[in-house]
């Protein structure tokens, strides 16, 4: 039989399931499990990613949370062909490099989407440029984000990117409210590029970077490229996979 570890968030609809799960299925500490059980909703999901990239684990969500569409429908019935049956997704996180004002310099990792937002009361004011290109001059928005598939449901939807294709190898690069060039639509880029974002007047305007849920305050420059070094398995019931679940968010 498959050792099992499992891993819930702090709320008690996931904490009490965790314990069900545990005592009828038995369970493994993660250094000796096979398979990684995540109880809670995609932000515990994407926790759950971010501790266990290393262990190359595939990992089956359960939802206990509210959206959950990084997870598979909850039940306590048939865990061991439920996990047998699973088709597994790979999906490659993004490497983001934040300078700040200060000359510090953060390094993150992001499955969803690296945003920058502004910090106060004025638009942002920044450089875009791809693969050493300087390929806009001025963005003027309240941010800009560059999104995974994975994530291209998430922030990266909310603020009219695309969504894409979890085989296609491109990202999505948006901007949030863009005020000039005026509604400017963002673009497509190949998997392989990487982007550069210079802040302009960051002392006036400052900005901060979100990896996930990893912030950066006060940067001058962020540079984002996928990280295919790092592989997140996650694994999905028969005909829920993420491929379908993003068609489908697209007939809504």
């Amino acid at each position: 039989m498959t050792t099992l570890a499992f891993l819930a968030s702090q709320s008690p609809p996931a904490q009490e399931a965790r314990a069900r799960l545990a005592a009828r299925y038995g369970e493994a500490p993660l250094d000796r499990a096979q398979v990684v059980v995540a109880l809670g909703g995609d932000g515990f999901m994407l926790e759950t990613l971010h501790a266990t990239q290393t262990r190359g684990l595939p990992v089956y969500g359960m939802n206990r949370g509210t959206v959950g569409f990084l997870m598979n429908a909850y039940s306590e019935d048939d865990l061991p062909a439920r996990l047998a049956a699973a088709q597994e997704t790979v999906l490659n996180p993004l490497r983001m490099l934040a300078r700040t004002v200060q000359g510090v310099e953060q390094e993150a990792l992001a499955i969803n989407e690296v945003s920058l937002l502004r910090q106060g009361p004025q638009a942002a004011r920044l450089r875009i440029w791809v693969d050493d290109k300087l390929r806009m001059e001025e963005l003027v928005c309240d941010g800009a984000l560059l999104s995974t598939p994975a994530g291209s449901t998430a922030y990266n939807y909310s603020a009219h990117g695309p969504i894409l294709p979890v085989g296609a190898d491109v990202l999505a690069l948006t901007a949030m409210a863009a005020f000039r060039p005026r509604r400017w639509r963002g673009a497509l880029l190949p998997k392989s590029a990487r982007v550069r974002f210079d802040v302009l007047e960051p002392e006036k305007r400052p900005v901060m970077a979100d990896a996930d849920a990893q912030s950066v305050r006060d940067v001058v420059s962020v540079d984002i490229h996928s990280e295919p070094a790092i592989r997140h398995r996650l694994l999905f019931d028969p005909g829920h996979g993420l491929d379908e679940r993003l068609i489908r968010e697209q007939f809504v």
